[in-house]
């Protein structure tokens, strides 16, 4: 019966973490910051031992990833985040590029012959928002001039950088793809022989660092540092970016459907963008506010899931067992109420300026405690959506699959090439996904953003900017009766969210975020609630076993679904996994270090410290400071 559960596993001992931790927890004074490269979180470093805030810190790392991890976003992509100024409320930063003006509904499925948006090529690009993005932060809260920020990228771009393992691996995998259809990736990425580099290859971007060069070039020299910034971002959306990418993108070429399509984006699309800060939507969870964006992101998912953990342990009398994420009882729950709050993003989150977005509702206790009456001791394997305030919701039917959620390596009949936002295989192998950094400083401004979107193996290289667009538009569906339907001028509704957590003061405690797409507050889940409930350390909670469900619909194209879907590290225990079998979960048990990518710096107002930590999946993310 719905709502009854034997409980089997309760235990009343929340799990203690493991004395070793792969890295230690950084703790100092000074100044933190960490990301998933470490030439970005020693950039930030650098910038804060210069005498820059958090906010010249993260811009500047921001564009170093641009540089250093282009499989995982770009200049073309997007960004989400959160941040907190010293004395000000904590703020959404919003770099969410909308749909084009002509991207319609009725051009892509009528003139286009398509029934979803694809998942690589410019009909999917969304207006490129990252740049743009961090320059208006710069602007707003930033110290530093922008030749200053900008000179770590443009270094490592000029004049090299040791190309990572994995995007040396993407470019491999893509390799046959650009040399047949994307002769410009081709030119940017293989040698003259048609190879990839070799891993720790010094590789260079001369077309990104001209482009750099020249907005900076853009700015008075007789004016603030404000209108040196301001004269860069025109020139980003109105000068010669905007008009190279609309002339580049109405060039035919393939896309992931197999077929040569023209993009529809144009400059005006991008002058008329403008990023912005924006309230937060939150939750109090165990005497903490936890925010996140809007629902024009998954980011009200984590909020969701952590209200129906909330009503699950009234409505059984619990205290914390059930938020366990190292026991099979807390696993089970936890993929259960995550499997919800995922069912309702798909059937109601869309942009609130174009689509009523019933989220008081979704956030509140009694639909919360509806919702966790659904949590049996059975894994369930269907989509259920709820219905708040008594409205129907959409339609989720969709084609049973792996591909993009993580079980299959792809879909049946689905080449790799290009194919939207590859996260983990069946085998749990990164493949790419996206990025994330965490800056604060010793001021009390904190930085939290998941930049993505523009990655090498989304959409043929823009030859003039060394860069291509972005791919987000696959979020969007060409049916007008879903919340996320295709719309000029709409926000996709994206799967960037990251994290911040605020004192009932609410100054910022921590921020923290993860690459990953529909995985990224799944795997930001368990660390948190290992920090909140078990008290452990950020390193521990970061290090310890992760686990994601695959039985919602996939934000990426193709957008199938996993029924009953459970992909968990193996040393979470062979008796863990077994039990999770039991109770009908379809698990798939892959390597120790596979998945999450997670950092997080944040302070100690007891100990008066700051701290940071990274994580060691991937090798390639740290942490840095003192």
């Amino acid at each position: 019966m719905p709502g009854e559960d034997r409980h089997e596993n309760k235990q009343v001992t929340y799990t203690t973490p493991d004395a070793f931790t792969t890295r230690p927890t950084l703790r100092g004074t000074f100044g933190m910051a960490a990301s998933t490269h470490w030439l970005a979180t020693a950039t930030a470093q650098s910038v804060l031992e210069r005498g820059g805030n958090a906010f010249d810190a993260a811009v500047a790392a921001g564009f170093v990833l641009h540089v250093v991890e282009p499989h995982l976003n770009g200049p073309g992509g997007d960004l989400t985040g959160l941040y907190q100024a010293v004395d000000a409320p904590a703020q959404v930063f919003m770099g969410q590029g909308p749909a084009p003006r002509r991207a319609t509904i009725e051009h892509y499925r009528d003139a286009e012959g398509l029934t979803e948006v694809p998942g690589a090529g410019a009909l999917a690009a969304a207006v490129p928002g990252s740049v743009d993005a961090w320059l208006w932060l710069l602007a707003e809260h930033g110290t530093w001039e922008l030749s200053e920020v900008l000179a770590y990228a443009i270094r490592y771009a000029a004049q090299g950088h040791p190309v990572a393992a994995g995007v040396v691996a993407t470019i491999e995998r893509i390799r046959e793809h650009f040399l047949a259809h994307w002769p410009t990736s081709a030119a940017r990425w293989l040698d003259a022989d048609g190879n990839a580099p070799a891993t720790g290859q010094l590789i260079t971007n001369p077309e990104y660092a001209a482009v750099l060069r020249r907005l900076i070039a853009s700015g008075p020299d007789d004016g603030t540092r404000v209108e040196r910034i301001q004269a860069a971002r025109a020139e980003w959306k109105a000068g010669f970016v905007a008009q190279t990418i609309e002339r580049f993108a109405a060039i035919p070429h393939r896309h992931s459907d197999d077929r040569d399509h023209a993009g529809v984006i144009g400059a005006a699309d991008l002058e008329a963008f403008e990023p912005r800060a924006e309230e937060p939507v939150t939750y109090e969870f165990r005497g903490v506010t936890v925010a996140k964006t809007g629902p024009w992101g998954q980011g009200p998912v984590l909020l969701q899931t952590l209200a129906i953990l909330d009503a699950y342990g009234r409505l059984h009398g619990l205290s914390d067992e059930h938020l366990d994420p190292s026991t099979e009882f807390g696993i089970h729950v936890i993929i259960e109420a995550e499997k919800l709050a995922l069912a309702d993003r798909d059937a109601w989150y869309g942009d609130p300026a174009f689509v009523d977005v019933p989220l008081a509702t979704l956030l509140s206790p009694a639909y919360a405690r509806e919702r966790a009456a659904l949590i049996t001791d059975a894994a369930s394997d269907r989509l259920r959506p709820g219905s708040p305030d008594g409205r129907t919701p959409a339609d989720l039917e969709a084609p049973v699959g792996g591909g993009k959620s993580g079980l299959e390596d792809d879909a049946p009949g689905v080449t790799v090439a290009g194919v939207g936002e590859p996260t983990i295989d069946r085998n749990g192998q990164t493949r790419g996904d996206t990025c994330h950094l965490d800056v604060i400083d010793a001021r009390g401004n904190l930085v939290t953003v998941t930049p993505s979107g523009g990655w090498l193996q989304s959409s043929p290289t823009i030859p003039e900017l060394g860069f291509c667009l972005g791919t987000r538009l696959q979020m969007t569906w060409l049916d007008p009766a879903s919340p996320s339907a295709l719309t000029p001028g709409a926000r996709p509704r994206t799967t960037l969210s990251a994290t911040l957590v605020l004192d009932a003061d609410g100054r910022a405690r921590f921020g923290l975020g993860t690459p990953g797409g529909d995985q990224q507050d799944q795997w930001q889940l368990p660390a948190l609630l290992r920090i909140l409930v078990g008290g452990w350390e950020a390193q521990q909670a970061i290090d310890a076993p992760s686990f994601h469900t695959t039985s919602h619909l996939s934000s990426f194209w193709p957008r199938v679904w996993e029924p009953a879907g459970l992909v968990i590290e193996e040393r979470v225990g062979e008796s863990v996994i077994d039990g999770l079998r039991a109770r009908g979960h379809r698990v798939t048990a892959v390597g120790d270090w596979s998945l999450g990518r997670l950092s997080a710096v944040g302070r100690d107002t007891e100990a008066g410290t700051l701290w940071a930590a990274a994580n060691p999946r991937g090798m390639q993310g740290y942490a840095s400071g003192r």
